[in-house]
């Protein structure tokens, strides 16, 4: 089968959007021949020193800019990256255009961004879309928002505006109205790709880990005897809510135990101001950024996973922590909300700062005291990693969705292998 991909993100042994873009290419063409669109500023030499070191015989790669503003990407500000993207958009219809006169794609599918509220022009070529998995149509719920400082607030507010506007975009609309499927990383996303007019919708999380980065966290051995400890790793901004997880550090009282927080952002005084004022100043270490070597290490040192985060639409860090052998204690929201379970994990209520709090502090002690209950979690979360999260099983689930595309004129029934695809109805 003969797939183009459209992948603005996309370089080897990259995590995030880069790594989806990638990894999803990547997989399929273990199964059809794939061409990948994609920009040859950002990545193009990473990918052809990957491809010259192991060789994809299926994978082509198809890299263009925008003839003469593609700088704007390289301007560290969302607004610019954004106008570029959609930009890139539209000139991809272009290329793909020409590209499907030679070669006769039997199917075209939307990688990244992974992005719900701008559209693929690719969607107008006369050949079915996948679009997705598609993300951020997550919100952090409202009574979260007194925590959050005047610049947080208005960047929530942008966010949500320049959602919006992108939802009234008749191409967004267009795109999901004429894709064949749509996936959505949250049944949050999942709602709005619905009021958009797609005609299926399902959910499937755009994470997973490689067979090799799950061998060597599942090696990690578990932490030594002694005092437990609780560790969060993220770039620390407001939304991620390492606030909550410092209250409810401090709510547990927990004699003998540390938090340990991975990671830097603009967030970071805040915090350590809000352990200050807690009490709790002499059991949370800031670490900062750490090289990946360094983050394993600290992981194993640690018993669990502190993610409060209030709209993640991905959540890797909860993956690599269960395939860890680690349980992970989030909110009940979002990707993490949908990749953890209670036999994984502990997901606190997300309706109020004080009841998220209040059992996020309950997990932590019960995690303390129930050194049993630990493993038994980290193990059924290594499992579910291990049967669920792998890029060969993403690679090999696509491969089957394209010829169930092309069979099938209807897919709001369409039946899928996995069980992390939950199918989503409109109403």
């Amino acid at each position: 089968m003969k797939v183009l991909m459209s992948a603005y993100s996309c370089e080897p042994g990259q995590g995030s959007e880069r790594g989806v873009g990638w990894n999803t290419a990547r997989e399929v063409a273990n199964h059809h021949e794939v061409w990948v669109l994609t920009r040859p500023d950002e990545s193009k030499e990473a990918i052809e020193a990957e491809l010259a070191a192991n060789p994809v015989p299926n994978l082509h790669f198809i890299y263009f800019n925008l003839p003469f503003i593609g700088w704007l990407w390289q301007l560290n500000q969302s607004g610019a990256m954004q106008i570029h993207y959609y930009l890139w958009q539209i000139q991809a219809y272009f290329v793909a255009r020409r590209w499907h006169q030679q070669i006769g794609f039997d199917i075209a599918h939307h990688v990244t961004f992974v992005k719900y509220s701008s559209p693929c022009f690719l969607a107008f070529l006369p050949i079915p879309l996948v679009w997705g998995p598609v993300g951020g149509g997550e919100s952090a719920p409202e009574p979260f928002w007194r925590d959050f400082n005047r610049l947080n607030r208005v960047y929530e507010i942008v966010r949500i505006l320049w959602r919006r506007i992108g939802e009234l975009d008749p191409f967004t609309r267009w795109t999901a109205q004429r894709s064949a499927i749509a996936f959505a990383t949250t049944k949050d996303t999942a709602q709005r790709v619905q009021m958009l007019g797609a005609p299926s919708v399902q959910c499937l999380s755009e994470s997973s880990l490689s067979e090799a980065d799950i061998q060597q966290l599942g090696q990690l051995p578990p932490p030594d005897v002694g005092p437990v400890r609780f560790i969060s790793i993220a770039r620390l901004l407001h939304w991620k809510g390492f606030h909550l997880g410092l209250q409810a550090f401090a709510k547990a009282n927990l004699a003998n135990s540390e938090y340990w927080i991975l990671g830097d952002g603009p967030e970071l005084a805040r915090l350590k101001q809000l352990a200050q004022t807690l009490g709790i100043a002499d059991q949370v270490k800031f670490m900062g950024r750490l090289p990946r070597e360094q983050v394993l290490e600290k992981l194993s040192a640690c018993s669990a996973l502190i993610h409060p985060s209030l709209h993640d639409s991905g959540g890797w860090v909860c993956l690599e922590a269960m395939a860890a052998g680690r349980p992970v204690v989030c909110l009940n929201l979002g990707g993490p909300a949908q990749q953890v379970t209670t036999k994984t994990g502990i997901k606190a209520s997300a309706d109020s700062p004080e009841n998220a709090i209040h059992e996020m502090a309950i997990a932590l002690q019960t995690l303390t005291t129930n050194p049993d209950d630990r493993v038994a979690m980290g193990q059924a979360g290594k499992q579910r990693v291990a049967e669920l999260y792998t890029l060969s099983a993403k690679g090999q689930f696509f491969a089957n969705l394209y010829a169930k595309v092309l069979q099938s004129p209807d897919f709001s029934n369409l039946s899928l292998p996995l069980p992390w695809v939950v199918p989503q109805k409109a109403g």
